[in-house]
């Protein structure tokens, strides 16, 4: 009985262990780090405006190290991220803002004390290593490292881009639910429970990735069950 079902059992077999093999709820595998020179731990692909993050956080120095990528709103635009240390939207942000300048890609610093107010200056936190790069798919990429406080699990981040640079000054972004949707929280330390599982070190945020992972398996168990079934019933 075991060889009439034998061209049954393999495809169903195959599906069994495409099931059980691990999975990861974000792939930032497109995001091209200039030479290979940056590794980070974590990637997550932000929910709005085709963004991605790869971080880095330091609790001994207490430090972050980014690489934010995403396409400007018009060719010549710009991008951004920020922290904001005070709320969670953009009023407050503490902002890394990259642009082409004359044929170079430059990232500037800037206070959004409000809506209407855009100053580029000093940032309430130190930040260093600042850099960005154009990409032949369209994409800039920001790279900085930036002091947060000591002891801290998350951070209120906010992400932009814009169509272009006006005698210097970055051109306001649109208001789409896209644009104004770009906030959220940045998980620094994953909070475990005895109960658990470990976050994959590859993807940040990745608790629903654990769920899929979980119903994969058992999926894979039932289908392991039907195929003991058939060869030995």
């Amino acid at each position: 009985m075991g060889s009439l079902f034998t061209p049954l059992l393999l495809p169903l077999f195959c599906l069994c262990l495409t099931l059980i093999s691990p999975t990861h709820s974000t792939d930032c595998s497109s995001l091209k780090l200039s030479g290979g020179k940056k590794q980070y731990s974590n990637c997550t692909r932000l929910p709005t405006l085709n963004a991605t993050l790869h971080f880095t956080y330091n609790a001994t120095n207490s430090s972050l190290s980014i690489a934010f990528s995403a396409p400007p709103a018009k060719a010549g635009g710009w991008i951004a991220w920020a922290v904001n240390p005070t709320a969670t939207g953009m009023a407050g942000s503490q902002a890394l803002l990259a642009f082409k300048n004359n044929g170079s890609m430059v990232v500037k610093t800037y206070n959004i004390s409000s809506y209407s107010s855009i100053v580029e200056g000093k940032l309430s936190f130190d930040v260093w290593d600042l850099e960005a790069e154009a990409g032949s798919d369209g994409k800039m990429v920001l790279y900085g490292s930036l002091k947060v406080e000591e002891s801290a699990e998350k951070l209120n981040q906010v992400w932009q881009v814009g169509p272009g640079i006006a005698d210097g000054h970055p051109m306001k972004h649109e208001f789409d639910k896209a644009n104004l949707g770009s906030v959220g929280e940045l998980q620094l330390v994953e909070k475990l429970t005895p109960s658990s599982p470990s976050p994959s070190p590859q993807v940040a945020n990745a608790n629903s990735g654990y769920g899929l992972r979980v119903t994969q398996l058992n999926v894979g168990f039932w289908i392991l069950g039907l195929i003991y079934f058939i060869v030995f019933m």
